[in-house]
């Protein structure tokens, strides 16, 4: 129940020619007739006949003819200049940041239509969308989780746009029933599950549903034995799901205010998160308030019960990381300070008899699991600092189950309730490790392993035996058995040693031929371990090498790794990534001609910083849903929440690095840039797409070179969390058709 405060156990990651002459001499047949149309075909032979014989390849003549066809819309610029500490900063495109004007709309229908024309051009798209469905047709579940007298288990056919629930009374039955069916609540799957709990007595479900891919999420509430729903609904809910008091009679959860008419879903800032307790069958409007501070309108609160009902805690954060707990006796009229913030984490896992287990890294940079008694406030080491990072606790009955990292893999070391190790937990696979978690009163757990070319497998573990089952066997239509995953290690510019995945086809040949796709993220303690993509399947068995790299910022080597990573130290891990790109081109995995570099959200900063920093290093950038405008982001949605990540131009100190990295202050008139695709969403009300079209207009305008600078926003989606099935393939194929023409990569079909 209180695993709302928690990292908890860790979730496995989830969780981017010659058509294109036909389409251009079609265009011709259609605006100029067929006369003008033979006139060009007999051009484009003649073209191609003379590169030949100077040594060119067709393929990149056709290329350079479409892309010098593209003619991106006229984005008007206007006289904007900010004074930071006695530097002017234009903003020519600031009118980009009205999401509600209809020149934004404009903007945004004459840019899509560029970017769509080109990439439905590209003779690869339908071939990987092809593939891509092939791939992603295969049956994926969770492990099951018993409440009440059912197991639970969630469940995908392959292409189904959400996961849908099942329940059954036996495990051992094939009799099961449809639970909840989040794909018969939208025509288009945009109405995703985000929250699922259920009370104690497993009588009670509280759901939360997001629309469109918002933050902003509605709770409701269903009897589960019935499946019939409730009078209750919560609404103006944001990073919250219910978090049921134990005696199942309501749950608590964390709401702003509702905002004004128009602003729900852009980039009007969210202040004063309250946290409210709501009690089954009364309405949102006589919920009681629990804890406010007025003080820190821009904090983060969130609530719970212990397990015994006798404590409530509240947990606060100025931002994404650091935190403060506090706590009062049920009953009591006001909180006290358990831990005082901001400058450490502090994550309750569990509580019972007056003893709260937290997992902090005060005075343990690699994490330590503490028990307070909550009486006295005397605190002792359950599981103390090792030299390798914790990550995350899992509890299950009366044992402990605790996630550790070594190089960004996972090992699982079990404990009892003391603190005592009873032994590491033999893993069938290396890779990521999620799940031990169960009740209290379970016997048994589940856990799910994943590697780079090995969809996750689902197991039943027994706690007194440490005997682990295979329950349920991934059958993805890939030879995983063809493909392999190194860990390799690369010295950045200051000498760090910095960790990398690298996964390709066996037998590749380091030639500096093959096309490589290197991703990153580097922030916010945010870990890259191993997963399974059936994206990245779909690129290696083009021959195509799948990179992977741990930057500063997360936290696979502790928190000395993340802050080596943040504020004043960003630049390490942009270094870090340009690092892990030089070192593919110098070993031959790759060359600048090939290599495409990717990343979303903080990870879209990263593509951003790096091709402005080294344009001449990549042929294709890809920055999603990035964080482009570092003096700004602050005062959208809930982007004041990042400050202690990055800190704020408010700031003059600050405001220097910021502005020295800022990928949408340091594109330069007249560079050539590499082959971009920025994507967003226009529901995207995290990072709000404002970012993606200033970057987009300023990139188009100062771009220099002949490969395409282009902008793709998806429409009624968000920032990626329950993103349908179907808009994440074609995303996936425009994407992906964009690496492969601007590599020059022909598409092989797989038999």
């Amino acid at each position: 129940m209180l695993k709302i405060f928690s990292k908890g156990t860790k979730k496995l990651p989830f969780n981017k020619g010659n058509a294109k002459s036909f389409l251009y001499l079609c265009t011709q047949i259609i605006y100029i007739g067929m006369a003008k149309a033979l006139k060009s075909i007999a051009i484009v032979f003649v073209v191609i006949a003379i590169c030949y014989a100077a040594g060119y390849g067709c393929g990149r003549v056709m290329r350079s003819m479409l892309t010098k066809s593209i003619e991106y819309p006229a984005t008007a610029r206007e006289n904007v200049v900010d004074n930071y500490f006695g530097t002017e900063v234009a903003d020519p495109y600031r009118w980009l940041e009205d999401d509600n004007s209809e020149a934004t709309a404009q903007w945004v229908a004459a840019q899509n239509k560029v970017t769509f024309d080109y990439l439905h051009s590209l003779p690869a798209r339908e071939k990987i969308k092809s593939r891509l469905e092939q791939l992603w047709d295969y049956p994926t579940q969770s492990a099951p989780s018993k409440h009440g007298e059912w197991y639970y288990i969630s469940r995908n056919s392959g292409l189904q746009n959400q996961s849908v629930i099942y329940r059954k009374r036996d495990l051992a039955s094939s009799e099961e029933e449809i639970f909840l069916d989040p794909n018969a609540l939208s025509e288009d799957g945009t109405v995703a599950l985000n929250t699922a709990t259920f009370s104690k007595d497993g009588k009670l479900f509280a759901y939360s549903l997001a629309s469109a891919g918002s933050d902003w999420v509605e709770i409701f509430v269903m009897d589960a034995e019935s499946k019939t729903l409730l009078s209750d609904h919560i609404r103006w809910v944001k990073f919250s799901g219910a978090s049921w008091a134990p005696d199942s009679k309501g749950f608590y959860y964390s709401a702003y205010d509702a905002p004004k008419e128009g602003e729900a879903l852009y980039s009007a800032q969210n202040t004063n998160q309250k946290v409210y307790y709501h009690r089954i069958g009364t309405s949102q409007s006589e919920d009681t308030l629990i804890y406010a501070d007025p003080s820190r309108p821009l904090h983060y609160f969130h609530g719970g019960e212990s397990e015994d009902g006798r404590w409530i805690f509240v947990t606060g954060s100025a931002g994404t990381s650091g935190t403060e707990l506090l706590y009062k006796r049920k009953g009591e009229r006001r909180f006290k300070t358990l831990f005082e913030g901001f400058e450490y984490d502090y994550m309750v896992l569990d509580c019972y008899d007056d003893t709260a287990l937290v997992m902090t890294n005060n005075d343990a940079p690699n994490y330590r699991l503490i028990s307070v008694d909550l009486n006295t406030r005397v605190c002792h080491d359950l599981i103390p600092q090792t030299d390798n990072p914790l990550e995350g606790v899992g509890t299950v009955g009366e044992y402990l189950f605790a996630f550790y990292l070594i190089d960004a893999q996972n090992k699982v070391l079990q404990y009892d309730r003391k603190g005592n190790l009873i032994r590491e937990v033999e893993l069938p696979a290396i890779g990521s490790v999620g799940g031990f978690d169960s009740r209290r009163e379970d016997k048994d757990t589940y856990y799910a392993v994943a590697n780079y070319t090995t969809p996750g497998n689902i197991y039943h573990y027994d706690p007194e035996t440490g005997v682990s089952t295979l329950y349920h066997a991934s059958e993805v239509k890939f030879d995983c058995s063809q493909y392999t995953t190194s860990q390799i290690f690369f010295t950045s510019k200051d000498g760090t040693r910095v960790p990398m995945f690298v996964s390709h086809k066996k037998g590749l040949k380091l030639n500096g031929k093959n096309p490589c796709y290197l991703y990153g993220y580097g922030g916010f303690q945010i870990n890259l371990t191993p997963s399974f993509s059936t994206t990245a399947a779909m690129f290696m068995e083009q021959g195509g090498v799948y990179c992977v790299v741990n930057l500063r910022g997360g936290t696979e080597y502790g928190e000395q790794w993340h802050k080596a990573g943040m504020l004043e130290n960003k630049q390490n891990v942009f270094d870090d990534f340009i690092a892990a790109a030089e070192y593919l081109i110098a070993e031959g995995y790759t060359s600048s001609e090939k290599l495409a570099i990717a990343g979303g959200s903080n990870g879209g900063l990263l593509v951003g910083a790096c091709m402005t920093q080294r344009p001449e290093l990549y042929a294709v950038a890809l920055p999603a849903v990035g964080v482009m405008d570092m003096l700004r982001y602050h005062l959208f949605t809930i982007g004041h929440g990042w400050v202690v990540e990055y800190g704020s131009s408010e700031n003059e100190e600050q405001f220097n690095y910021l502005y020295n990295y800022s990928p949408l202050h340091n594109l330069r008139e007249g560079v050539s840039y590499p082959a971009t695709l920025v994507t967003t969403a226009d529901h995207d009300d995290r990072v709000v797409p404002a970012h993606s079209f200033k970057f987009a207009a300023t990139l188009q305008h100062c771009h220099a070179g002949e490969t395409p600078v282009l902008i793709r926003i998806d429409t009624n989606a968000g920032h990626g969390a329950g993103k349908p099935t179907a808009k994440r393939i074609e995303e996936a194929a425009d994407v992906y058709a964009f690496i492969f023409e601007n590599t020059n990569t022909k598409y092989r079909t797989i038999e």
